[in-house]
């Protein structure tokens, strides 16, 4: 492994406090990390790093040596980036950070076809329903449904409307009853999506009026395929996006309730960190990903209700 890329490893853990940690972003081992960064201690001939059970920290040489080659090591790749840019040559590394069931539903095809253009491109991608920190956790883009960023450090790309609707069983409804009013949820289980221990609340608007339900049920899950197939059991009434449940719908094995009172509206959208330009290979990517969703999505209700 080469200098450059044993401090980047190196500066990879520092951040991280984690060798663990590290290894997970860098796609490698913790017993790799390790090793590679105790033969860049033993190069430099100081401790850089203080091992403890819990976790890793700088000492006060490792954090001098951090300060002096973070920067040479950003520079050196907005560098690489802007020779690749130059020479349109789209070789290298893309990061992606994608939600589960989205990431399931489309992404195999998309880069599948996009490597058959971009072969140079290696793309890695992580799959995980949790909000993902693009900029702290170094990836390159995320995929996200989503309403406008709260994070104004980012940039984001609105591809196309993501619609959410209320569905439940035939047999749940048969049993239950089916809602009339927003205010009926509140007798039935609401399967609710949730994330970090808190209660998943729905905000329903029609004709200019807004109703917010606390969504409360035996049930919290934060994956919308699981969701899914708790409403197919017949275990309550979930708020979900179309694309996974409209095989569901088509079949009658799901049924929309409240179909006249809809959520705020959310977007597929792509997240960049604040770059100031982006990198050849996300722009080629960001686009040959709009024009996959614009023509096998194009006309269908998953992007157009």
């Amino acid at each position: 492994m080469g200098e450059v890329e044993s401090i980047r490893m190196f500066l990879t853990v520092a951040e991280q406090r984690s060798f663990t940690a590290a290894a997970r972003l860098l796609g490698t081992t913790p017993a790799s990390v390790t090793r590679t960064v105790a033969a860049l201690e033993d190069q430099l001939g100081v401790q850089l790093l203080l091992r403890t059970t819990r976790q890793v920290s700088l000492t006060s040489a490792g954090a001098a040596y951090a300060a002096r080659v973070a920067p040479l090591v950003a520079a050196l790749k907005e560098a690489s980036e802007e020779t690749r840019d130059l020479q349109k040559v789209t070789a290298g590394s893309l990061r992606i950070s994608a939600p589960m069931s989205l990431g399931i539903e489309i992404l195999p095809t998309v880069v599948r076809q996009f490597s058959i253009i971009h072969p140079k491109t290696r793309v890695s991608i992580a799959l995980s329903d949790r909000f993902v920190d693009i900029v702290e956790e170094d990836y390159d883009l995320a995929i996200r449904i989503s309403g406008p960023p709260s994070d104004k450090s980012t940039i984001w790309r609105k591809i196309c409307p993501c619609p959410r609707i209320l569905v439940a069983s035939p047999a749940y409804l048969d049993e239950h009853g089916k809602p009339e009013q927003p205010e009926d949820l509140t007798r039935l289980e609401c399967l609710s999506y949730q994330d970090e221990n808190r209660h998943e609340t729905w905000e329903l608007s029609r004709n200019g009026q807004t109703r917010v339900i606390t969504a409360k049920g035996r049930f919290s899950v934060n994956n919308g395929d699981f969701l899914a197939q708790l409403a197919l059991a017949g275990e309550g009434v979930a708020l979900l996006p179309l694309f996974i449940v409209e095989p569901a719908l088509k079949a009658g094995r799901l049924t929309q309730v409240l179909d006249q009172w809809s959520p705020p509206e959310t977007w597929l959208t792509l997240y960049y960190p604040p770059y100031a330009q982006l990198p050849l290979r996300v722009a080629t990517f960001s686009d040959f990903f709009e024009v996959y969703i614009r023509e096998t999505w194009e006309g269908a209700s998953v992007i157009n209700r």
